[in-house]
């Protein structure tokens, strides 16, 4: 189990992180989401033991987890942290970077090994091109392999898939969270990332100004979101009041029907695909819903909440 203890940390003068606790069992996977400078990459490197805790303890497995002042090389043999600058070597071929720290002692279990990684991130047949020559977003599916390389029990990543395209991104989630939950690694990742938190977390933690606002399932942080800024987390998000009180409604959840006490002027259509996402005026102020068609710009629309 990790145990995180009522950490605080501050760069100088200013606190990032403050007074955070939470424990995580093996095997779970914990998304860590909130705006930008909210501090879930500075979390992720406190647990990893790269910056000295201000106050507050950690520990896995009974094992505390100490930061640069008691190790020559910060860091925790047990854990491997994914940063977003991906840390491979630019002249070495991608095979190389992904068994840099695997044995030499049997290189056909070495060359199985480095084979099954690259096939989970789908980068098999880039296996002797150099790191150099790669894009962003195939570097970072290499340094995903790396850090997979030696099985770690905690594995730490920080906006994994970043800058990985859209259509293969999908792929690449579910071939990579269904390893971690067959390895049973403990995994801890901060993410932009909506679909990351409610397809693959077991829980979550929402972070603001360095501390833990909101934390549970998916399932239930997105159902019922305490603030607006919880449920602007997860994609556009209305502010507005039902039945007396304020509620916080996604856009799927309105419908148009005949008459209610919701009346907006459509200000745009924005074609989805499957839907159109529509921008409305509403008590000057925009509303989004969701309509299966284009509608009129200027018309006036009546809207409910689903049941």
């Amino acid at each position: 189990m990790l145990e995180v203890k009522n950490i605080s940390f501050s760069y100088q003068e200013k606190s990032t992180i403050n007074a955070i606790s939470f424990n995580l069992e093996k095997g779970k996977n914990l998304a860590i989401i909130g705006e930008s400078g909210c501090g879930k990459s500075t979390l992720l490197k406190l647990i990893y033991g790269l910056y000295d805790l201000d106050k507050g303890e950690i520990f896995w497995n009974n094992h505390p987890v100490l930061g640069p002042k008691f190790y020559l090389i910060p860091g925790m043999d047990f854990m491997k942290y994914l940063a977003q600058d991906f840390d491979l070597m630019p002249f070495i071929t991608v095979a190389e970077n992904v068994g840099k720290y695997l044995s030499n002692i049997y290189p056909e279990k070495k060359k199985e090994r480095i084979a099954e990684l690259l096939d989970i991130v789908e980068m098999t047949d880039y296996a002797n091109i150099k790191a150099k020559n790669l894009s962003g977003g195939q570097m970072q599916r290499v340094a995903l392999a790396k850090v997979l390389a030696l099985e770690p029990e905690v594995l730490l990543l920080d906006e994994p898939f970043s800058h990985i395209d859209n259509f293969r991104k999908n792929s690449l989630r579910r071939k990579l969270f269904g390893y971690l939950k067959e390895k049973q690694i403990t995994t801890i990742f901060a993410t932009h990332d909506s679909s990351d938190v409610l397809s693959f977390a077991d829980e979550v933690l929402v972070l603001k100004d360095g501390q833990i606002i909101e934390e549970g399932s998916p399932k239930a942080i997105y159902n019922h979101p305490k603030t607006k800024y919880i449920a602007s987390l997860f994609g556009d998000t209305n502010e507005i009041e039902i039945d007396g009180k304020v509620a916080f409604v996604y856009p799927h959840q309105l419908e148009i029907v005949s008459k209610s006490n919701i009346k907006a002027e459509v200000v745009n259509s924005y074609f989805l695909g499957s839907h159109y996402l529509i921008e409305a005026n509403h008590k000057s102020q925009s509303l989004f819903f969701e309509s299966d068609y284009e509608l009129e710009i200027g018309s006036q629309v009546h809207l409910k909440k689903k049941p």
